[in-house]
């Protein structure tokens, strides 16, 4: 059945099949996230730098088209707060102080990654996401989390925020501090109170609504808002205008093309990983090429209905799945009560305070600063294990350091740039310095001797050296295995054992390496022995230099290290 969707079902896939049993749970998960999605939504626009209302603009035809194209029955898909502050930090040095020009480059942006995003969906580059590491996508987030919670700071104070990068904008608000409006202070610390108590001891309930029931209703009550508390104000009701932004040029969509990339990269890796989630824990996949088009389709339906850049949220998707949402019907619930919402509802919206919008961002952000997950990869650099596997540990640890710096001193755009520079880095590095294992015989296994520092081999065979590459051998790492298992060599070592089991592949450079290797140690009185080659490589190594004499190649590490007929020895 899932194949069959796969194949026959173009558009609204979670809704194949769909039973009348299932439209109570969807309507009640998409009233719930109808709760949650309106004031952040309203949150995240002024991240963006744009009128809130234009995050409810967003909100209705990404729900809408990615319930059309997306693969996941459960991703929540709107404005967020990581592409939001992409979103404003690509536009600003564009737009300058040209408020109508920055509204228009923001839907732009939108419509240009939306263009991005179905090419790459068309293209099947879904696996690209793979190449952006964990440590460095938490250090990424972590930094971005931060740089947005510095930003909304302010607005919790009523103070003047600094223009600069984190530690400007941090040295901003220590400055300010003896200009704080107390009358905005207590209202924004009330409602962050509020949400995170909700979030904490009645998570069912929506704390970011009662949140903006307590701020306008403090407004309402005791006239605030002639007082000093800045509130949201006039908003637009009724539809979105539909269409292409007004004042934008071929040139412009052009520029926005490459900053597009940035945002649908880090959308992608966040939408996916919350739809992977869910998906796992309702027994269904989700196909990461329809994950780019579902998403593709929703920034394009933003970006011509006057909106901004939008992505899959996984704090939205918890909301619906935990309130029991089947299918994509529930997002379109949602998308239905926006719309009542900008019809009738504009008015009430019109009296939240900044600081209580402020406080929603902090409450929503302040879980992604995840001190704990960069603890964690520090213990691991600094534990046995990583003095076992340093290089792996070291460069986790500070990949994700240097993403995190990269946004707090650069700024989010320049700081996603490093952390896929040193993604791409990684990668390279790591490939071209394997983990080379000097085995032991424990029993009848073969083991690293980092992880067993006794063994019968040590005592029996202290001429003998087996060793273990941990990755395929090419041209980039032929010379580093070459040189850690040359110095590994003592003055007692007369047979040197490669186990290629782990091992894969071969390419010519470093079957080249090998026979370069045999001569060396020959040349020291060391034979060289291969054991337990697999598939290609053995093909790769029997072709590379028919004009040599070739190594021994044994079925075995002990047939190896015994120097017996293959034929006949069995570990």
């Amino acid at each position: 059945m899932n194949q069959q969707t796969t194949t026959y079902w173009p558009f609204f896939r979670s809704l194949q099949g769909y039973r009348t049993s299932w439209i109570r749970p969807d309507v009640i998960a998409g009233l719930t996230v109808w709760a949650v999605l309106v004031p952040e939504a309203l949150a995240y626009a002024t991240i963006a730098g744009v009128p809130p209302v234009v995050g409810l603009y967003a909100a209705i035809p990404s729900l809408i088209l990615y319930a059309a194209a997306g693969s996941s029955k459960h991703l929540v898909v709107g404005p967020m707060s990581a592409t939001a502050a992409l979103s404003a930090a690509i536009i600003a040095p564009i737009a300058g102080a040209d408020d109508g020009k920055f509204i228009a480059l923001s839907a732009g942006l939108a419509i240009a990654t939306g263009i991005v995003g179905l090419i790459a969906g068309f293209a099947r580059l879904g696996f690209v996401a793979s190449f952006i590491s964990e440590p460095v996508l938490k250090g990424f987030i972590v930094g971005l989390a931060l740089t947005i919670i510095i930003g909304q700071v302010p607005k919790l104070f009523g103070i003047e925020t600094a223009e600069g990068n984190f530690f400007v904008k941090a040295w901003g608000v220590v400055r300010g501090l003896g200009d704080t409006e107390w009358r905005t202070l207590g209202v924004g610390a009330l409602c962050l109170v509020v949400v995170l108590g909700f979030k904490r001891w009645l998570p069912l309930i929506p704390g970011a609504l009662v949140a903006v029931a307590v701020g306008i209703l403090a407004v309402a009550v005791f006239g605030l808002d002639d007082k000093g508390v800045a509130i949201v104000g006039h908003i637009d009701s009724g539809l979105p205008t539909l269409g292409i932004p007004d004042g934008l040029g071929f040139h412009d969509y052009i520029d926005l093309l490459g900053p597009a990339v940035g945002v649908l990269l880090i959308g992608f890796a966040e939408g996916l990983g919350a739809a992977k989630t869910y998906a796992v824990k309702h027994g269904y996949t989700v196909d990461p090429n329809r994950e780019l088009l579902g998403l593709g389709a929703a920034n394009l339906g933003s970006g011509f209905s006057s909106g901004m850049v939008v992505n899959g949220s996984l704090s939205k998707t918890a909301v619906n799945g935990g309130a029991g949402a089947r299918t994509q019907v529930s997002g379109l619930v949602v998308a239905a009560l926006v719309v009542l919402t900008l019809l009738f509802l504009t008015g009430l919206f019109e009296q939240l305070p900044d600081a209580a919008l402020a406080a929603i961002v902090i409450a929503a952000v302040v879980e992604l600063v995840d001190f704990a997950a960069l603890r964690r990869l520090y213990r691991v650099w600094t534990d046995r294990l990583g003095s076992i596997y340093g290089v792996a540990a070291r460069e986790d640890f500070a990949a994700a350091i240097a993403a995190m710096l990269g946004v707090l001193l650069f700024d989010t755009l320049p700081g996603l740039v490093i952390g896929i520079g040193v993604s791409m880095l990684l990668l390279l590095y790591r490939s071209s310095r394997p983990h080379v294992a000097s085995l032991v015989r424990e029993g009848d296994r073969w083991v690293d001797v980092t992880t067993r520092p006794s063994s019968d081999l040590a005592a029996e065979r202290s001429d003998v050296l087996v060793v273990r590459v941990e990755s395929g051998l090419y041209f980039a790492n032929s010379d580093y295995v070459h040189q850690q298992i040359e110095a590994r060599c003592t003055a007692e070592t007369r047979i040197v054992v490669l186990d290629a089991e782990t091992s894969p592949f071969i390419d010519v450079s470093a079957a080249q390496m090998l026979f370069e290797l045999r001569d060396t140690l020959a040349g020291n009185g060391i034979t060289l022995r291969i054991a337990r080659d697999i598939g290609q490589f053995g093909d790769v190594l029997d072709h590379s230099n028919s004009a040599v004499t070739p190594i021994a190649v044994y079925p075995t590490v002990r047939a190896a290290v015994a120097g017996a007929d293959p034929i006949t020895d069995t570990d």
